[in-house]
């Protein structure tokens, strides 16, 4: 594994005239959410950041960040990473393998696990655009 990937949060970013900012699908399939840590035009105050709510057509680009690896030879996503390790979620289809590497069910068909971040190999960052 190489300590150059830093493992990154889950979610979408748009790119939204000169900024790319933090984004979440909006309320209908044609809407954007779009989040700043700064105050933007246009942009509302909310809970200590600032968010807009655009057309879909008013992005230039909608893109899914994660970062994916392999624990046990098996498909992972990284949720986090504090002083224990990573905090990773399991992405392959057999819970008894899930179960099998040391990963707990958090809900039905759902399996998360701590380990060493040594532990996960192949860790890399996907980015997935959204059409």
């Amino acid at each position: 594994m190489s300590d150059e990937i830093t493992p990154v949060a889950s979610g979408f970013v748009a790119r939204f005239g000169e900024r790319t900012l933090a984004a979440a699908l909006g309320p209908d399939g044609d809407q954007v959410v779009l989040f700043s840590e700064v105050e933007l035009d246009g942009f509302e105050s909310t809970s200590g950041y600032w968010r807009r709510l655009v057309p879909r057509s008013q992005v230039e680009s909608l893109v899914l960040v994660r970062t994916v690896g392999a624990f046990g030879g098996e498909p992972c996503i990284v949720l986090d990473e504090d002083e224990d390790g990573l905090h990773i979620a399991y992405t392959g289809h057999s819970g008894t393998k899930a179960e099998a590497l040391g990963y707990w069910m958090v809900d039905h068909g759902a399996y998360e696990v701590v380990v060493p971040r040594e532990e996960v190999s192949s860790i890399r960052v996907e980015r997935t655009p959204v059409p």
